[in-house]
């Protein structure tokens, strides 16, 4: 199994808030809804890729909680792919109990249990938003791809999906197209 970050960023590294104005008003950030929604096919290709057959979802547990609260109000058929597809949410509250359907709790020691999963579970585990949780995995060397959407906007505030790291995590471009409107589609590998 293959552990995969799949996230929107803008050109700064901002990854809060890409999809609706309300999404993520932490810290007061003002700037939600930013990324402009392509239909360019090579972003559904590049997806396509990452969430073939068989794939399960890694969560923070703020991005758990916003993204199927928002999915399971709006309906419609990607409602049904988020609550049928197997789901993992991290949070560092043992007594949680995730409120959707086919969802396990990650707890404790984080980055032990993902590598755990990692090397027990067929297909990709995809991790979307979540900038907490793969902060404390790329480290360790437990993600094995970014795809990284980047939307040309830079923003000067929000939260960012790399920070103040320990160590630095080298990593490789192994392939990058642009779409028609701009949209910079980048997958990266950590090196070694």
């Amino acid at each position: 199994m293959s552990v995969v970050v799949v996230n929107h960023l803008s050109l700064d590294g901002v990854l809060q808030g890409p999809g609706r104005p309300d999404e993520d008003r932490r810290d007061g950030f003002a700037y939600g809804g930013w990324a402009r929604s392509s239909d360019d096919p090579l972003v559904a290709e590049a997806l396509g890729k990452v969430m073939g057959q068989g794939f399960s979802w890694l969560f923070g547990r703020f991005s758990y909680e916003d993204m199927l609260g928002y999915w399971n109000e709006a309906g419609g058929p990607f409602r049904d792919g988020l609550n049928n597809t197997t789901k993992y949410v991290a949070s560092s509250d043992e007594d949680y109990r995730p409120p959707w359907p086919n969802t396990q709790l990650v707890t404790g020691d984080v980055p032990a249990r993902v590598a755990e999963l990692r090397a027990t579970t067929e297909g990709n585990l995809v991790v979307m938003g979540s900038g907490q949780l793969i902060r404390s995995l790329l480290p360790g060397g437990l993600i094995d791809r970014l795809l990284l959407l980047i939307h040309p906007v830079v923003l000067g505030s929000g939260r960012r999906l790399f920070g103040p790291a320990d160590v630095p995590v080298p990593l490789q471009l192994v392939d990058s197209e642009a779409t028609s409107d701009g949209l910079l589609v980048a997958t990266y590998e950590p090196v070694g």
